[in-house]
């Protein structure tokens, strides 16, 4: 299998150095709180090493006006993906990265299409061979969002 570590940024440093550096600060997390207990990790840091960098959109912890990075950090924990964070002490400790790993199923349509969903007995075979379900919700969950 195939990952790719992908990263949510704020928009705020998007098409800067600074997208990258945080980026950075969240994949060093990652590592530290899984490289354990996930052999994902240490598959991707040797095998692949693929950077995805995506503009997340706004940063705001205020529980009565979430940011959108923070909105969607709070979408991949109620879908079960593991993901780490990194808080700028220098930006007054906002959220400015969420980076979470992809495998190959989810970003490799040629070799694993999406089905016909008009036909039933194919979304049964996606959900059985493909991981179907958790496939399907990221790929979805992925569309929205443009390079940073």
């Amino acid at each position: 299998m195939k990952y790719r570590m992908y990263g949510l940024v704020a928009y705020q440093l998007s098409g800067t150095i600074h997208a990258g550096i945080q980026y950075g600060h969240a994949v060093i997390e990652y590592g530290l709180r899984n490289q354990d207990e996930s052999n994902d990790f240490l598959d991707w840091a040797k095998n692949d090493k693929t950077f995805i960098i995506l503009n997340g959109g706004t940063t705001n912890d205020n529980q009565g006006r979430l940011g959108t990075l923070n909105t969607h950090l709070k979408t991949l924990e109620s879908m079960g993906i593991k993901v780490a964070t990194f808080r700028e002490p220098d930006l007054g400790d906002q959220l400015t990265a969420v980076v979470f790993l992809v495998d190959e199923r989810v970003w490799d349509e040629e070799k694993y299409p999406s089905p016909d969903l008009k036909m039933m007995d194919t979304w049964g075979t996606y959900i059985d061979n493909m991981g179907g379900e958790e496939v399907w919700g990221m790929r979805q969950f992925l569309k929205q969002f443009k390079l940073a």
